[in-house]
C-alpha cells in the first residue's frame, strides 16, 4: 500500500500531553512519526514534524488532526513532495554572535539568498552576556550552498555584513555526520 508524507505545524499553549495527544491520533490512522522538531517559546509549545500515513488513511488522520483543536492544538497539515533536495551541494554551518538588535536574520538571510544558499535550519537565541548582562544573539545555521558557489567569496561577504551588523560569523564546512547532529547555538543540541 502507498503511503503518503505529511508535514505538520503545530502551536498551543504549553502543557503537558500535547506530545501524546499528537502521536496517539497519528498511530490511530496507522501513520508513523519520522522526524520532529519541538520547543516551548514564550509560554508556546510550538513545532514542525513529518509523518507517513498509508494513502487511504490520510484524509481521516488531517481530520483528526484538526479536531484537536478542540484541545487547544492548532494543527496546520500540508502534504509533502517526495522530491529529495539535490545532492550535488555542499553543507555549510555559520555561527553567529553578538549584541542583539533588529534586523540581524533579515540581514543575513537576504545575503544567504543572493547566492543561492538555503537555511535548512535555523536555530536562534537571547541570552543576557555574562560581563555586561546586554542582550546576547546567538545563531548556528545550517545551510545548503549550491556548487557554483565559491565559499571564500561568501566568507568575505559575510565578513564585511558581520561587521556592519556588529557581530561574530564563523562559517564552517559539515561533515556528512555532522548534519544529522546540529546543536543549537547554546551547545544544548
Amino acid at each position: 500500500m502507498a503511503t503518503l508524507s505529511l508535514v505538520l505545524t503545530v502551536l498551543s499553549d504549553d502543557r503537558p500531553g500535547l506530545v501524546e495527544s499528537l502521536a496517539a491520533v497519528i498511530t490511530a490512522h496507522n501513520g508513523n512519526w519520522l522526524e520532529s522538531r519541538m520547543a516551548h517559546l514564550a509560554g508556546q509549545f510550538a513545532g514542525i514534524l513529518r509523518a507517513s500515513v498509508p494513502e487511504d488513511q490520510a484524509e481521516a488522520l488531517m481530520s483528526a488532526l484538526q479536531g484537536l483543536a478542540s484541545q487547544g492544538l492548532r494543527v496546520v497539515v500540508k502534504r509533502s513532495t517526495t522530491e529529495a533536495p539535490p545532492q550535488d551541494h555542499q553543507w555549510l554551518r555559520l555561527n553567529v554572535v553578538g549584541n542583539d538588535h533588529p534586523g540581524i536574520v533579515r540581514d543575513l538571510a537576504h545575503a544567504l539568498k543572493q547566492y543561492g544558499i538555503n537555511i535548512d535550519e535555523l536555530y536562534t537565541e537571547c541570552s543576557s552576556a555574562p560581563m555586561s548582562g546586554m542582550a546576547l544573539f546567538k545563531a548556528t545555521a545550517q545551510l545548503r550552498v549550491p556548487p557554483q558557489v565559491v565559499v571564500v567569496d561568501l566568507q568575505e561577504h559575510l565578513e564585511r555584513l558581520a561587521h556592519d551588523l556588529m557581530v561574530d560569523v564563523l562559517l564552517e564546512e559539515v561533515s556528512a555526520v555532522q548534519e544529522a547532529t546540529m546543536p543549537s547555538p547554546s551547545g544544548r543540541g
